[in-house]
Order: C-alpha cells, then structure tokens, then sequence
C-alpha cells in the first residue's frame, strides 16, 4: 500500500490481515487477466475494482478469510488469482449468542484529548445544539399537508426577520392514527416521536401540530406544556389553521433569533456514525477512519453512536469483549437476539442484506459487510446500549440499534440526540437530514472525483498510500468541529439535501 497508485498505475491489491487469503483489487475499472503483482501472484482471469482474488488455491468447503475472520466457504474450487464471485461464497452461520466473551478485552482508558471546542448553540437542559432551528412536530399524518403549506409560509414571510435561525424544518411521519397504539412495540415509534421533539438543534422550543382525533395524544409528545399543542380541530376553517401556526411559530422564532453560537466543550456533541451504499473498500478505508475519529472524540469525552444491527450481527463476537461491563455486553447480545427475532417473524434473516449496489461493489456477504461496518466503533469500551428511538443520556462510545437502512437508523439517532452524522459511502448517495449536518465520507478516490459536489471527505487516498487512517481520521474530527461550529457547511446542507425521516414501527397497523 505504500506505492502511489494516482501516479503509476501499478496494479496494487489490499490484504487486510496477515491469515486472509484473499485480497481486494485497488485499481480503478479492475484488472485485466494476466495480471502480474509485485508478489508474483497472476491474475486467472479479468477482476473488477474492489472485488476479491484468492491468494492461495481454495478447496472446496475451504474458508475464504478476509479481516483476519471466515467471510464464507468455497462452493467450489478456486484456483490462486481467481476472482472469488458472490456465487462462489457460501455464507457461514451467524454467531451464537448464548456464549459470547463479555468484557474480557475492555480497552483501556486512553489519555483525554483535551483543548477542543466548537461553536454550538447552548441549551436549557444543559445539551449543545449544532443548528439554531426551529422543528415542528406532528402528533399524526393527517395533518402533513396544512403544516407544509404553513411552513412554505413561515419560510416565505417570517424566516427572513430573524435572521440567527438556520431553518423550519417540519418532523413529518406515518404514525399516529390506525395503529395499534397500545401494543408492546408501539413503544418504539412514540418514544422516537417524543425525542425527536426534544432534539438539541430545537433549542428546547417544542411545538406541536395535531389534528384533535388521533390515537397518538398531542399531549404524549409535549407532556410539559399544553402551550406548545395546536390541534386543527379547533380551528374554523383552514385560513384560521395557518394563522394560528404562523403566530405560534413566530413566538418561537422570536426566542430562537436570541441565541448566538458559545465555546462548548467537544463532551457537548454527539455524533451519529453511518454507512450506506458500501463497497469493499468500506472496511478498509473510510470506516476505519471514521472509527479513528471516533476514539479522538471519545477521548475528547463526546457521545458517539454507532448503529445497524444487521450489520453487526455477524461481527458481535468483536464487539461483547469490549463492553464495560456485563449488563452492557448482555444489552447488545438482547438487541441481537430482538432482531434476530423480528427478521423471522418477517420470514426474513440477515441475508437480506446486502443491497445489489453492496455486491456490485465487492461485498459478497452480509458477513463481509458486518466486518468492514464495525471497524466505523474504532478501538474504544462500548460504555452503554440503547434500544430503538432510545435519547443518549450518557457519554462515550454508545450502540444505538437501529435497522441498516438510511433513512431509518438516522431518524433513530437524530431521536438519540444525535446533533452530526458521519456518513461513509462507496457506491455514493446523496442522502442528508435537514435536522443534523451529516458529513459525507468517500471510500474511494472515483467516487469523490465523480461526485466533487456531494463528497466531503475522501477516504480513498488511504487505499493508494497517499494518507494514513490517523491522517484522514484527524480530517475528519477537525472537520465535525467546523461543520458543528458552523465554520463549514456540507454539501448536503449547500444544496439542501434533506430525506424525509423515516419511523422504525415494528408494531402493528389497524
């Protein structure tokens, strides 16, 4: 990995660990057949960009090993130099939960990191916000359609007087009415809905938008004060709806206009960390990387989430050694065995995983991505767990479950609290929250060349030898503390990029 790939072209593969036997193809648009590496190893046929060879004769039933760990076996003979295809692979069990090490390679403490601010909007309840907003929450779907007409107002009309609030964003969802309020998993969506509504970047100005019939009580979301509940029932006719939510908003927009960026300590942020769209390259670049930057920000005595139950599942075995304690090792092992459960009530398991883009970027596997996913929690303790829609109430290194998809796992940090998001990216997605800056992550060189605008940071130069993950790790921290002082904004955030959020309800629907 020393050479320079960008200058001279020499064909360069990536071996993770010194017992894999396989490696991934570093060079852009792959390599032919005929191949010769500095190592003498030839390439048996043409292998794509991020996709495995063998670097030893395989037998078949043989282990295919990449990250120092089985990835699968070989459904049949695969000679040295051959491309290992995803159909070659037979996938391995998952690891039992029932016997896994607890805290018995807990990291130890490293130094504090210490002199490191940001910029952030200091809250009542103690909390930092990154953005000065002001969020609508909805108690029910009904009442979508009036509250983005009035926001299309506020936007157009009151924004512009106050000129220190960053936005209006409205927290739509699908919840609310003809659900089954009262079942056990309900608890899911409601205590999401309830968080979200108290997120730092709002400033603590909660404010509520229902429409006066629905299971999901306007009251439940802000249970300190009826001040902040609008109910359309109430109101004559639609004119008196949005002068009603105009009023209310500005009150807020008053208070929220009073508020100046303060020095905050970095044990103020919590950063939310996520993959979506990964290749091969995942594992071996940006996560990594990112999991650097996460140990400096725990050092520095930050929160920092990481997420996806599906893609930690495979790589559990890694991670219960590192909880700090047994009640923490045993809340991971319950949040895997939660969905270990929900998948099969769905008459689905974790193979469901990985997506097309994930495979045709290298990922053979949901074993192979669950390796490469992890290495985004770096080296820390796991100091706590939190269940689905969850808020952080402690610091460190925290496992937030969520599912793996997008939208989901970040509606669920933004409900943990989550103020950034680090975003890691192979096959590239314009994916962004209008609620939390989200820094996105490349983990090679083309797609941050081919997306120049979209792209943050590129990890890639550490797969040419141009960077190091300590160097692209200190990029990246130093980059959450422009981005959360508002020295810098993403590009997400410059052409404003913001998905819909998106409720985890595993509860039935009426």
């Amino acid at each position: 990995m020393a050479m320079n790939l960008r200058k001279n072209q020499a064909p360069l593969y990536i071996k993770v660990h010194e017992i894999d036997n396989t490696a991934i193809i570093v060079n852009e648009g792959g390599l032919p057949k005929g191949t010769v590496f500095s190592c003498g190893l030839v390439l048996e046929e043409d292998v794509p960009q991020g996709h495995k060879v063998a670097l030893t004769d395989l037998n078949q039933g043989d282990e295919i090993v990449r990250y120092g760990e089985v990835i699968g076996f070989a459904d049949e003979t695969i000679k040295r130099g051959s491309w290992i295809r995803e159909a070659l692979v037979r996938m391995p069990a998952p690891p039992a939960l029932d016997d896994l090490p607890l805290e018995n390679r807990v990291p130890q403490p490293r130094p504090p990191l210490e002199g490191y601010t940001f910029e952030g909007y200091r809250n009542a309840d103690g909390s930092a916000g990154t953005k000065n907003i002001l969020g609508i929450t909805t108690s029910v779907q009904c009442v979508v359609g009036v509250l983005d007409y009035a926001v299309k107002r506020i936007k157009e009309e009151l924004l512009p007087k106050y000129p220190n609030v960053d936005d209006v964003v409205p927290l739509h969802h699908q919840y609310g009415c003809g659900v089954a309020i009262n079942a056990p998993d309900a608890v899911i969506p409601i205590r999401t809905i309830q968080n979200l509504a108290k997120h730092p970047n709002f400033g603590g100005e909660v404010m509520v938008i229902g429409l006066g019939c629905e299971k999901l009580l306007p009251e439940r979301i802000a249970s300190e004060n009826d001040d902040d509940i609008l109910s359309l029932q109430d109101h004559r006719g639609f004119a008196a709806m949005i002068q009603s939510i105009l009023e209310m908003a500005e009150e807020r927009l008053i208070r929220l206009n009073s508020r100046t960026r303060v020095s905050c300590p970095v044990s103020d942020l919590v950063i939310g960390l996520q993959c979506g769209g990964s290749d091969a390259f995942s594992g071996v670049t940006a996560n990594p990387a990112v999991g650097y930057a996460a140990d400096l920000l725990v050092r520095a005595g930050a929160t920092v989430l990481f997420s996806e139950v599906t893609e930690v599942r495979d790589a559990i075995h890694l991670l219960t050694p590192r909880a700090v304690s047994e009640e923490v090792g045993q809340s991971l092992i319950k949040e895997m065995k939660w969905y270990d459960s929900y998948l099969r009530r769905g008459d689905a398991d974790r193979s469901a995983n990985p997506s097309p883009g994930n495979k045709k970027g290298g990922l053979s596997n949901v074993v192979e991505k669950a390796l490469g996913s992890v290495a985004k929690s770096g080296t820390s303790p796991i100091s706590g767990v939190l269940g689905p829609g969850e808020r952080a109430e402690q610091k460190g290194l925290l496992f937030a479950a969520t599912p793996a998809s997008d939208f989901v796992c970040g509606t669920l940090q933004l409900a943990a609290g989550m103020n950034l998001q680090v975003f890691t990216t192979g096959r590239g997605t314009p994916y962004g929250l209008a609620a939390a800056p989200v820094l996105k992550v490349s983990t090679r060189h083309s797609l941050s060349e081919h997306w120049a605008d979209l792209i943050d940071i590129n990890a890639g130069q550490i797969a040419t030898g141009e960077a190091s993950i300590e160097d692209v790790g200190w990029e990246i921290f130093r980059t959450i503390l422009d981005v959360a002082s508002g020295r810098k904004q993403t590009w997400a955030d410059r052409w404003g990029l913001h998905n819909d959020l998106c409720l985890f309800n595993p509860a039935p629907v009426t």
